[in-house]
């Protein structure tokens, strides 16, 4: 079997094709129709009419939380934090720092509008201490939701705005924690959810803002996977199992839902339950549980394009993409869909 390395994964984009602000309507964005040989150019509210009665189609239900949030730091120096992980039952995150100095532990920092709150550095925290464990001075996601911005990702430009509040959230977003959004979700909206044919079932997996930590080693096999926490419950077990009773397919919406759905399935069977997973999913993957895939277009030398390459086939992927921006498809989280089926 063939050796991949991160150059494998390199594509030429040009840089209008970065969508910066999501389609008019959600559904009526662009979904390439990758399954076969031409792909097929349709609308993403098409889809329902390429599921049947037996499939089953999870979802995500994370929630978008305004992680990002401006401040000082003791000695007045500004500082931009980026909330990581909301530690439950606490007051206390993981969040990322960037200041012009790092804070000591013990320190404090004062974020959000004036006046604003106060949060005590306690330590370094997370892999290679890259992360800061704070304590905030009072409960963070009503902190958070008063004084946060919409943590839009890095390629996006633009200040957050009220459009970015509600476009860059799921219409069925329930539990908060996410820091970049399940984008391949953000394209159903009320109408479409209404006409699917088939069963829904959900995940949870809240994903972190290391899904866009670039890979930074030819070897693949040296990339460190962020870890991310994700909860299968029972139900979407049983779902599953009954999809496959009456021989339907598994359509993962994303690559959170697919990968909180196989690291569930590691053992052999799909088992519920909640966990932390660093599963890096690369060609010669054994995929246990999905059928098939909605996804948008993801970033060059990304993690996500190994996935997808796993998943499709690599050189069907290369194809895929070399078509979608020949046809000027609009890419990354507030860009097109393409569907996806297990090679």
């Amino acid at each position: 079997m063939r050796t991949y390395t991160l150059s494998d994964f390199d594509y030429a984009l040009p840089p209008e094709l970065i969508a910066q602000h999501p389609a008019a309507q959600r559904s009526s964005s662009r979904l390439l129709d990758g399954r076969a040989q031409p792909p097929i150019d349709r609308v993403f509210r098409e889809l329902p009419g390429l599921l049947t009665l037996e499939d089953l189609l999870v979802f995500n239900d994370t929630r978008v939380i305004k992680a990002r949030l401006f401040g000082r730091k003791d000695s007045g120096g500004g500082v931009e934090v980026l909330v990581e992980r909301l530690l439950p039952g606490t007051q206390e995150v993981w969040a990322h720092v960037r200041a012009s100095k790092s804070p000591r532990p013990g320190s404090r920092l004062q974020l959000g509008q004036e006046p604003g709150f106060g949060a005590e550095v306690l330590s370094r925290c997370g892999p290679e201490d890259s992360l800061f464990h704070l304590r905030l001075e009072g409960d963070p996601l009503a902190l958070l939701e008063q004084h946060g911005h919409v943590p839009l990702p890095p390629y996006i430009t633009h200040a957050d705005s009220a459009e970015d509040e509600s476009r860059y959230q799921t219409v069925f977003a329930d539990k908060p924690g996410a820091v970049a959004a399940p984008t391949a979700s953000l394209h159903f909206d009320e109408a479409l959810l209404a006409q699917l044919p088939c069963p829904r079932a959900k995940v949870t997996l809240h994903v972190g803002a290391g899904t866009f930590q670039p890979v930074r080693s030819e070897n693949l096999a040296e990339h460190q996977m962020h870890s991310e926490w994700f909860e299968v419950p029972q139900a979407t077990v049983d779902a599953v199992a009954a999809c496959r009773a009456r021989g339907g397919r598994v359509v993962a919406v994303g690559t959170t839902t697919l990968r909180a759905l196989e690291s569930a399935a590691a053992s052999g069977a799909l088992q519920a339950g909640a966990a932390e997973t660093r599963l890096f999913i690369t060609p010669g993957f054994a995929f246990r549980v999905v059928d098939a895939l909605v996804t948008n277009f993801h970033l060059p030398k990304s993690t996500l394009m190994m996935l997808v390459s796993a998943f499709a086939g690599y050189d069907q992927i290369r194809a895929l993409y070399a078509h979608a921006v020949a046809q000027r498809y609009r890419f990354f989280s507030y860009g097109d869909a393409m569907l996806l089926q297990r090679a």
